[in-house]
């Protein structure tokens, strides 16, 4: 196994390595930079699906299982697990690749939901043949 992809066997959306400066006081990365790589990965994946702008309006089930440590390969990934007439809800799993590892750790999982906008920024239907 040479490649993450051999070594994980998908791909993420977003993958990264948080920096000294995403740290907390505790030393692990701070919440909401996990947060906000969730959000770019599950609304890169929203936008994709409604061919549009989105708006991220919930963030639901959230779970921290583990800190993400400094030097962790983070991979993020998203699953569309629902889709409704404007919303649409994302799964979300943010894994990563400590040092000396070959598999990933679960550390993060919630979903997001988005609602799809017009060129007014209003709620627009989704096109599920999309």
């Amino acid at each position: 196994m040479n490649t993450l992809v051999e070594k994980c066997g998908r791909q993420p959306s977003i993958r990264t390595v948080p920096m000294p400066s995403d740290l907390n006081a505790n030393g692990h990365i701070f919440g909401g930079w996990i947060l906000s790589q969730m959000d770019l990965a599950a609304g890169g994946e929203a936008i994709s699906y409604c061919n549009g702008p989105v708006a991220t309006v919930a963030i639901t089930g959230m779970q921290f299982h583990q800190p993400v440590l400094p030097g962790d390969l983070l991979s993020v990934y998203t699953d569309v697990v629902k889709v409704g007439t404007t919303s649409i809800t994302i799964h979300i799993e943010v894994m990563v690749l400590r040092r000396g590892n070959d598999k990933e750790i679960k550390v993060t999982e919630g979903d997001f939901v988005f609602v799809s906008l017009d060129e007014a920024h209003r709620p627009k239907k989704i096109d599920k043949e999309a």
